[in-house]
């Protein structure tokens, strides 16, 4: 070793003795959170950042490397939480928009049956006065009369007919318009919830690359002090 180097290994042992009580905190509180629970991410990110700068200004690279091990999980963790927030979200506003637009679509088709009912009852009444009126006149100008009321009965009701078809043709392409925006919704969400299934289980082969990592260059210098020894 280098005298250069005696300050710098000084530090390290000292960085490693005040970085214990963390540690300690670490294995005895954190680990018991939530794998995703807020407290726990912003803990390890902190102490990531931490290992990071101070394994970089002290040339520890293992100090270094393990606090981007742990800084990367917790990011990765984070960004999960996030997109399952987003895909819950998203599931819930597709669920309100369906409702809302069958309950317009419903609106729509109470409405459209009024009118039709009120539309037929008119007729019917106008139709009933002419067949009166019809009836209370002689000869040809009594059929006459009864014939043209009985055509615009039979007109009116085909005007009936046809708005009811409008009417239900415009209602099933609003409720297959809501169905499809909230089927788009949830495939969304799917995929959101899918991302975040690939990012945590990317977060935990980082972590578990960082822990073999770890146990190799233990048992590196494990072999090299049984050596110098």
């Amino acid at each position: 070793m280098k005298i250069a180097d005696v300050p710098f290994t000084i530090l390290r042992l000292q960085y490693r003795a005040a970085r214990f009580p963390f540690q300690i905190i670490e294995e005895q509180l954190v680990t018991r959170l939530a794998d995703e629970s807020p407290a726990r991410l912003i803990y390890e990110r902190s102490l990531g950042a931490l290992d990071v700068t101070v394994g970089n200004l002290l040339g520890a690279p293992d100090i270094a490397e393990r606090g981007a091990a742990l800084a990367d999980r917790s990011e990765a963790l984070l960004r999960a939480a996030e997109l399952d927030a987003e895909a819950d979200a998203q599931v819930r506003e597709a669920g309100q928009n369906y409702r809302a637009g069958t309950e317009d679509a419903a609106r729509q088709r109470q409405n459209a049956q009024a009118a039709k009912k009120q539309v037929v009852e008119e007729a019917r009444q106008r139709a009933d006065e002419r067949k009166r009126e019809a009836d209370q006149n002689a000869g040809k100008r009594a059929a006459a009369v009864k014939e043209r009321a009985e055509k615009t009965a039979a007109q009116r009701a085909a005007a009936v007919e046809n708005a009811k078809h409008t009417e239900q043709s415009n209602i099933s392409a609003a409720e297959k318009a809501v169905s499809k925006a909230a089927q788009a919704k949830l495939k969304d969400a799917q995929e959101k919830r899918t991302e975040a299934a690939t990012t945590r289980s990317d977060a935990d082969r980082v972590a578990e690359l960082a822990e073999a990592e770890k146990e190799q260059r233990q048992q590196a210098r494990a072999a090299e002090k049984n050596g110098s020894s």
